[in-house]
């Protein structure tokens, strides 16, 4: 059994590691508290990538983050990919590990994508047994990423924030609030962002992500390649006030831009978080 303690304190404010970035990083110590990784980037043996993870490592503390986790999937956990992530926590020893509320291919074929769920009490069994598994491996709780979604099932009978309440009690895991995730899923489906992040259980949100979005006019598509726009950054003072003090991160995987543009973002974060009462 886990210890009844929820989320640890704050370490601040990060970034995620890409490979645009590696020279800078490893070039002289930046105004960053911590980054995050793709795990599946670094669940290698050897080579330059590990490599440059050991070095940013022993000057940064390092949070793993997940894609391919598939904590929904019927087909269960794959155990490979598991050892794996667990070798990964071993050789680098994160301050926590992540991955997203969905599933993500069947039958040993990877989708490359992050696929929505049905909201049931059977599949909330499911993902709760499966946390639990993942949790007994790696002897740590993880964090659960609420994903951004385009369609939803007719046979869900649970709110998506319900469902990740009930999902974090009954397994005793953590989240990763992404609030851009929020925005894009609260346009595309027409419910209030502000009260499904009221929804949420404030101790156990551990971290929160801000990222872009592209808006495809009925849509909007959660792409990572832009800077964070507005609504977003209003949202995230909003979690402020709900949530205290929780670690924050700019994520941008896609037209990366130069490091300095993306420690903007990182310095607007801080400031919006000092503003808030107790900040």
């Amino acid at each position: 059994m886990l210890a009844p303690a929820l989320r640890t304190p704050s370490p601040g404010f990060g970034l995620g590691l890409r490979p645009d970035h590696y020279r800078d990083v490893l070039a002289e110590r930046q105004p960053v508290d911590w980054f995050e990784v793709i795990s599946e980037n670094f669940m290698v043996p050897g080579g330059r990538p590990i490599a440059v993870l050991e070095q940013v490592r022993a000057d940064y503390p390092v949070a793993l983050h997940g894609v391919s986790l598939s904590i929904g999937s019927a087909d269960g956990l794959d155990p490979a990919y598991l050892d794996a992530l667990a070798a990964l926590v071993a050789r680098v020893e994160p301050f926590w590990v992540s991955d997203h509320l969905c599933w993500t291919g069947i039958g040993g074929t990877n989708s490359h994508d992050l696929l929505p769920l049905p909201y049931t009490e059977e599949t909330l069994g499911l993902v709760v047994d499966h946390i639990g598994r993942v949790q007994d491996r790696l002897k740590r709780r993880i964090l659960i990423e609420n994903p951004s979604s385009y369609a939803s099932f007719a046979g869900s009978d649970l709110s998506e924030c319900a469902f990740l309440a009930e999902m974090a009690a009954r397994a005793d895991c953590l989240l990763l609030a992404d609030v851009n995730n929020i925005h894009v899923s609260a346009h595309n489906h027409g419910f209030d962002a502000r009260a499904y992040m009221a929804a949420l259980p404030a101790a156990r949100i551990q971290q929160i992500h801000l990222a872009g979005h592209s808006d495809a006019g009925d849509l909007l598509i959660d792409t990572h390649d832009a800077p964070v726009a507005d609504p977003v950054w209003a949202l995230y003072a909003e979690s402020r006030q709900l949530w205290g003090d929780v670690a924050t991160m700019i994520e941008r995987d896609d037209a990366i831009p130069p490091l300095p543009e993306l420690l903007a973002e990182l310095d607007r974060a801080r400031a919006l978080a000092a503003a808030m009462p107790g900040g």
